[in-house]
């Protein structure tokens, strides 16, 4: 059923590489995913993955005050996990965004990739008509789960390093249901409903930021999060001489709804296409 529209989605999402360097000398490396809207180099992804940005600034600050203290009086102690250096990759090493616009409380963020070259993509996404969408239908998620990205710190170029191996990055998509609409909540100027699109499957790691599509290939959410459903029972199981009671779980995905993206889209005079 998704054959072709995975090849369209395929074109136009790509990896987001994140790596963090901590204090004690540690590396941490993660993925997820990232959409490209327009030629103009426009992309969107889930608010999360940016989260290490505000983390190392903080911790910088942090730092530098404990520096300046071991020529004070003042004794201080360092933090093992101050992260002190952060890296976001976008599919490509000239790909550099140096802002970004988010709206929290829904998990949304976009920014502009600087010196864009828009040759490099076949086809650039059709957002959904939100007036259009039913429950029931038919969707797809896509991203990068179930992959190793390990990255190394490269001390003499101040940089952070993959194995050539683990390129190109394979993607996994993931099927289900729309089954509801979601509202958690408003924003304080009264702008946005924090609005979200359920579906009968989870978001994986590594999808977070990657499209949701029906079979026409036209995205009707951004993957944000997973959400984990009591389904009211509780079945026992013995291991051994225990009995253990185990709680069961529907776990479904919670989607950046096309509604607040296309919003937040014209808010800041994105261009895309929508049908």
């Amino acid at each position: 059923m998704f054959a072709e529209a995975f090849k369209l989605a395929s074109n136009y999402t790509l990896p987001l590489l994140v790596s963090s360097r901590f204090y004690d000398g540690t590396v941490e490396s993660g993925i997820g995913s990232f959409v490209i809207i327009n030629k103009e180099g426009w992309i969107i992804t889930a608010a999360h993955i940016l989260q290490g940005i505000q983390t190392h600034q903080q911790d910088s600050i942090s730092l530098n005050t404990y520096k300046n203290s071991k020529t004070s009086n003042i004794i201080q102690k360092p933090n093992p996990k101050w992260l002190i250096n952060h890296s976001l990759w976008f599919g490509a090493d000239h790909h550099v965004i140096k802002q970004f616009h988010i709206l929290f409380d829904n998990d949304l963020a976009i920014g502009k990739i600087e010196n864009f070259n828009p040759s490099q993509i076949k086809n650039y996404p059709v957002f959904k008509n939100q007036h259009s969408i039913e429950p029931g239908t038919s969707l797809c998620k896509l991203g990068f789960p179930f992959y190793d990205v390990k990255a190394s710190f490269d001390e003499t170029q101040n940089s952070f390093r993959f194995d050539p191996s683990i390129f190109p990055i394979p993607f996994f998509p993931i099927d289900g249901i729309m089954t509801r609409n979601i509202i958690s909540g408003k924003s304080p100027d009264g702008l946005y409903e924090f609005k979200w699109l359920e579906t009968s499957s989870p978001g994986l790691k590594g999808q977070s930021g990657g499209p949701t599509f029906d079979k026409d290939g036209k995205i009707w959410a951004i993957q944000s999060q997973t959400r984990h459903l009591p389904l009211g029972f509780s079945p026992k199981i013995h291991n051994g001489e225990k009995e253990i009671e185990e709680n069961q779980f529907l776990n479904v995905g919670w989607g950046i709804h096309v509604e607040n993206i296309l919003k937040f889209l014209d808010s800041h005079n994105v261009s895309y296409q929508v049908d």
